[in-house]
């Protein structure tokens, strides 16, 4: 947000410099990005001054050039002159030596000393668009002959110097929008900081109109939607000029970096920057009904906007309309056909309070961003309105002419109230850890014009004004007495006491940070995605998410951002599709979030890890050729992490159910805890994002994660100087037999000296009777204690084969 410093000395004597009001601002929350010197016109007219032309004389050597002599005021000095309307005895504009001058288009230049066809020459004698003040080339400038020769040029034309304050803007500070708000905030520091007396106030005045003509042209006015539009005022103004707007007007937008459009366009848009209040001017004679009505419109309805674009309404984007026919976006943005236009003579002129929330969605939904939605998206002064109409009423007819007809409509129902807050002086101590006078609160509230209707026993009753919409309960108004008060002024107490803290064990952030660095080293992106979703997303097939456990978002800015999500799949395959639908096919991302659920009057919230493969596993080269990702990739991924984490032991293996999001896929518990699930995503989710190829998707529950590593303990064990040994087993199975069955199997024939169990082969087809299949195993063996034999060796394979054959008729390949 831009203000001007001459802009906010219209408001407030301001006593310091511009440097010094931009510490200010930065110190009470209106935080001073940049400060930046502004002219009306650009160079400043620098290094120029008003010249008498004492002599002219032809140029010896150059019939279209003259010799002239100049006086500047402290010297008189030659300039050779090419204008053809150059005389002696005129007044003129003289860029001295060393000068640069910033014509109208073009760039820059600096006038030297040199010699022009053998003629000395001191400077120049300067032509309108030579220095930036027009666009006439026709010749030098002659001024009126009272001029002052040595007078500055900027002096003579009255340029205006400004600073121009870039302020960050928090979004709840709706209350600074404008001049009137940051001069109010301002003055209210300098009377903290005894700069301006207690008694200063802010130059602000009730606006009287001049009510006797009456209109030729009857309108009235109808509030059919009054949640949407708790306050609608209008004016009209006849017998207007529409033309291009005096300096000081056009100068006042550009301080800001507005752009000047029409005088009365430009009138409604510094009202809008002077006070907070949009307005919206109509051009009435195209209000063919003789009746503005601010209503909703059917779902569909098309409509021409401003900027040429024809949009679908929804029926819940409220509009001014001339009748039935929609003239504007309420709030937003205006019509094609209904706006001020240099054939405009009548005009009818609106100042209204829209509802916040229903600007905002609008907005959000035709993807429009204005400074009239920006303002009434975060909430405006209700009470400002008729001022603001009456001030900008008055300014067009100023700069445009006309006659204001008739009474200002003011249709307000249902007047919105200030705010009542209680508020306690031990809390402000107990929150703030300081002191404040009782006397100095008071001032600082009073500056704030936040009233204190009534004081007992250490509570203090406060009556908030309406637009102070960031203001609303007691701890907003501590907030607001010590921003003013300052930090900076909250004296450091002469020893600092810091206790110890512990950090939980293990940290969560350090845990994430580990695998997080595990899979951007195994070739894996990291995705974030907004928690916010659309609720459609529960309506596709292929998944068991209900819609009854949407969290819903009470005033979602579109049907696309309405709930929050209940699992990270549906960013995930919107990621992936984003990604093919651009070229790059093989995508290996993983995302660290959290979901959200609500059953019956309980919500939950829970940490996930997901992990998304799709594509192939590298890039193709001569020596490595592509490899599609599979399963067992997403498998080994999964696994690198739980044996991270040291709490892969006891894990045992389920099918995941049918029905859900995976085609087929595991889901792996720890301690009977389910800690993952991940598979092959279904075809039905697949299409519905519109991916071409196979999706592997693993989600963990990083809670349940965390709770297995708060119980792991970690056992330090010397490396064994006993070798292992291995031993392969080649068995004729069941083909619903699972690895898992015969790891399970193994171990509980061995718990001391088999270490680990791998299957390095599977085979299924030709020569295998029908129902089997081969698996060839390994069996790591290895004693801690001493060098393994042969017979110790036998026996413990033996009971694995025996066990394998007895419980699931396994039978040995030869």
């Amino acid at each position: 947000m831009n203000i001007s410093f001459n802009w906010l000395k219209q408001f407030i004597d301001i006593p310091v410099s511009a440097e010094e009001t931009s510490q200010l601002l930065t110190d009470i929350g209106l935080e001073v990005d940049g400060l930046e010197r502004i002219e009306s016109i650009k160079g400043g007219l620098q290094g120029l001054v008003i010249g008498e032309v004492l002599k002219k004389e032809k140029h010896p050597d150059a019939d279209r050039l003259s010799v002239t002599e100049v006086n500047v005021g402290n010297e008189v000095v030659q300039i050779v002159c090419g204008a053809s309307n150059v005389a002696a005895g005129q007044k003129v504009v003289v860029a001295t030596d060393g000068t640069t001058i910033y014509p109208t288009s073009g760039e820059p230049f600096k006038i030297k000393k040199s010699k022009i066809r053998g003629v000395e020459s001191n400077g120049m004698i300067c032509a309108e668009d030579e220095i930036g003040l027009g666009t006439n080339h026709d010749g030098i400038m002659v001024l009126d002959a009272a001029a002052q020769v040595g007078t500055l040029a900027k002096n003579y034309f009255n340029m205006e110097e400004d600073y121009r304050f870039e302020i960050g803007l928090t979004p709840n500070r709706a209350d600074a929008m404008s001049h009137l708000g940051v001069a109010r905030d301002l003055l209210s520091v300098m009377k903290h900081k005894k700069i301006v007396s207690q008694n200063a106030t802010l130059n602000t005045k009730h606006q009287t109109l001049n009510t006797k003509h009456q209109s030729s042209i009857n309108i009235s006015v109808e509030v059919a939607n009054q949640e949407a539009c708790p306050r609608y005022c209008g004016i009209t103004i006849e017998n207007v000029e529409v033309k291009e707007s005096p300096d000081w007007l056009k100068n006042k937008l550009r301080s800001i970096g507005a752009s000047p459009i029409n005088n009365v366009v430009d009138v409604t848009n510094y009202v809008l920057h002077e006070l907070g209040q949009p307005l919206h001017a109509f051009d009435l004679d195209k209000i063919t009904s003789g009746k503005v009505v601010v209503k909703t419109c059917a779902d569909n309805t098309y409509f021409v906007t401003l900027d040429g674009q024809e949009r679908k309404l929804s029926s819940s984007d409220l509009m001014i309309c001339n009748g039935d026919e929609p003239m504007c976006i309420a709030g937003v943005f205006g019509g094609l056909h209904s706006g001020v236009s240099a054939m405009t003579k009548n005009i009818f002129l609106e100042s209204a309070y829209f509802n916040p929330t229903f600007v905002r969605k609008t907005a959000k939904r035709h993807g429009l961003n204005t400074d009239a939605s920006f303002q009434f998206e975060r909430g405006i002064d209700p009470n400002i309105t008729v001022d603001a109409l009456k001030r900008a009423a008055l300014l067009i007819t100023e700069v445009a002419g006309g006659n204001i007809t008739g009474e200002v409509v003011d249709i307000y129902p249902t007047p919105i109230e200030n705010f009542k807050i209680d508020f306690r002086l031990s809390q402000l101590k107990k929150l703030s850890g300081i002191t404040i006078s009782e006397q100095d609160v008071s001032n600082i509230l009073t500056s704030l014009e936040i009233n204190i209707t009534a004081k007992e026993d250490g509570m203090w009753q406060l009556e908030v004004p309406a637009y102070r919409v960031d203001v609303q309960r007691e701890i907003d108004v501590i907030e607001d007495i010590i921003r003013i008060y300052g930090l900076n002024e909250v004296p450091l107490p002469e020893k600092v006491n810091a206790s110890l803290s512990f950090a939980d064990k293990p940290s969560k952030t350090e845990i994430e940070n580990i695998i997080a660095d595990t899979l951007v080293a195994n070739g894996f992106s990291e995705a974030m995605s907004n928690s916010l979703t659309t609720s459609k997303h529960t309506e596709l097939k292929g998944h068991a998410f209900k819609s009854e456990h949407n969290v819903g978002i009470l005033n979602p800015l579109s049907s696309d951002l309405d709930v929050l999500r209940q699992t990270i799949l549906f960013n995930a395959l919107e990621a992936v599709a984003h990604n093919q639908n651009r070229k790059v096919e093989d995508v290996k991302l993983f995302e660290f979030g959290n979901v959200y659920a609500k059953y019956a009057e309980k919500y939950v919230e829970t940490q996930q890890l997901c992990i998304v493969l799709s594509g192939n596993r590298h890039i193709e080269r001569w020596n490595t050729p592509s490899k599609e990702v599979s399963f067992f990739t997403l498998k080994g991924v999964v696994e690198l992490i739980l044996n991270k984490l040291g709490i892969n032991k006891n894990s045992s293996y389920k099918a995941v159910e049918q029905g859900g999001i995976f085609s087929e896929g595991l889901s792996i518990e720890i301690a009977k805890k389910k800690v993952v699930q991940l598979g092959v995503v279904n075809a039905d989710l697949l299409k519905a994002f519109d991916v071409k190829k196979d999706v592997y998707y693993a989600e963990f529950n990083w809670d349940v994660v965390f709770e297995l590593l708060s119980m792991n303990k970690v056992k330090y064990t010397p490396v064994s100087k006993y070798p292992a040994v291995r031993r392969d087993l080649s068995l004729l199975l069941d083909s619903t037999t699972t690895f898992e069955q015969l790891q399970s199997i193994a171990r509980k024939c061995d718990t001391k000296i088999l270490k680990e169990i791998d299957l390095f082969d599977v085979y299924e087809g030709k020569n295998l009777e029908q129902g089997k299949k081969s698996y060839a195993l390994s069996f790591i063996l290895q004693d801690e204690t001493q060098t393994l034999t042969d017979k110790v060796i036998d026996n413990v394979m033996q009971k694995i084969q025996l066990a394998y054959e007895k419980e699931l008729g396994a039978k040995l390949r030869s």
